[in-house]
């Protein structure tokens, strides 16, 4: 049976970042699955988005061109925008079920008065939003986010998590436990290609975009000690942002999926200093993909067993995180048995089919029989 479904999203597209990521391939999976998509987002992106998907944008001032996550002055009026975007697409296109990717495209779908609703949580606001504020002001934002928490997401019809913990976080502030489901982030795992593990110590890898909570931080104090033991060692910084330079890092510009996937296929260890807990690093997923062999902070590595497919260190342990570095850097075969492993985590665990499924059932617990077409 085929669907009308539009899938929100309050950010630029497309922008090779996580947020974006997700939304896409949430979208290009079900579509894969016979549904009419529709993409609901601003009016401005990078680049050109090239997949088969219905994209809508929302009217927005020319010019713009901030691709940066968090609070801003322009957004409301963006997202306001888009309000009036999606009223239309949905009148126009009799849509069956709306997916609301992150708070902002949540609090969109609510003005628009749209139903039935689902809202794909990214993240906890009370654990994310301090990262955009200053030191003075984090715990006035830590309240707002939790209040957040508290008085939105359980107003949506149904709640796709991308993991336990933020399901458990969101139920415990008010969602039904019944109407809430964990779906994992899809991965197609054959877009990327293997990397080739050498017997030369290869540099460490950081790939994503530069936002607080992202804890970079961490990885600059761990290549301290990393360089103390090995001081030839390389750090690469794999980012959209073309302006970005890095004392203590070699930057490179990776605008799209495709200068991505090509950093990924060189022999690395691809560290995840991010310590921020609610969210699910498409970057990680993405690594393993490509069978890097890995280090994360605890709180972020969710998809990873350590020892298994990757090594998991306490969070913000600049020795430990060096250390973990310094294993895998002078250990190719330890290297290539991981990546190996993350590799077949993702098509175990993330294939797009199976997500599709998942989100497929819980869209059409959401229509009646008669809005439904046969494929």
């Amino acid at each position: 049976m085929s669907l009308r479904i539009v899938m929100v999203g309050a950010c630029p597209y497309p922008v090779p970042q996580g947020s974006q990521v997700l939304l896409r391939d949430t979208a290009l999976a079900l579509y894969d699955r016979g549904h009419d998509m529709h993409l609901v987002v601003y009016g401005y992106g990078i680049g050109r988005d090239t997949s088969e998907l219905k994209v809508h944008r929302s009217i927005c001032p020319p010019g713009l061109r901030n691709t940066a996550a968090g609070p801003s002055l322009i957004k409301p009026w963006l997202d306001l925008a888009m309000v009036y975007t999606l009223r239309r697409v949905v009148r126009r296109h009799k849509i069956d079920v709306v997916f609301a990717h992150n708070y902002e495209a949540l609090l969109v779908a609510l003005a628009a008065g749209t139903r039935p609703i689902v809202y794909h949580a990214h993240n906890a606001m009370s654990d994310e939003l301090p990262y955009y504020f200053i030191k003075q002001l984090q715990g006035i934002a830590g309240s707002f986010g939790r209040w957040l928490d508290r008085h939105f997401p359980r107003r949506a019809d149904r709640i796709v998590a991308p993991h336990q913990r933020l399901a458990g976080h969101l139920i415990v502030r008010g969602c039904d436990h019944r109407k809430t489901s964990i779906v994992p982030p899809p991965i197609e795992a054959e877009l990327f290609m293997t990397c080739v593990i050498e017997k030369e110590m290869p540099p460490v890898l950081y790939a994503g975009n530069l936002d607080m909570y992202q804890n970079l931080g961490l990885l600059f104090a761990a290549m301290r000690h990393v360089r103390k033991a090995e001081p030839e060692a390389r750090l690469i910084i794999a980012t959209a942002d073309q302006d970005t330079h890095l004392d203590d890092a070699e930057t490179m510009h990776t605008p799209n999926f495709d200068a991505l996937k090509k950093v990924l296929a060189k022999d690395c260890v691809f560290a995840l200093p991010r310590v921020s807990w609610s969210g699910y690093p498409i970057k990680l997923l993405n690594a393993m993909a490509a069978g890097n062999a890995i280090v994360a902070c605890r709180s972020a590595a969710y998809p990873l067993t350590h020892e298994h497919n990757g090594l998991i260190v306490p969070d913000n342990d600049e020795n430990a995180f060096a250390e973990a570095l310094l294993q895998l850097m002078r250990n190719p075969r330890l290297r290539a048995e991981l990546g190996r492993n993350a590799r077949e985590t993702i098509v175990t665990q993330h294939d797009p089919a199976h997500v599709a499924e998942q989100l497929e059932n819980i869209a059409l617990q959401l229509v009646k029989p008669e809005q439904v077409e046969s494929i």
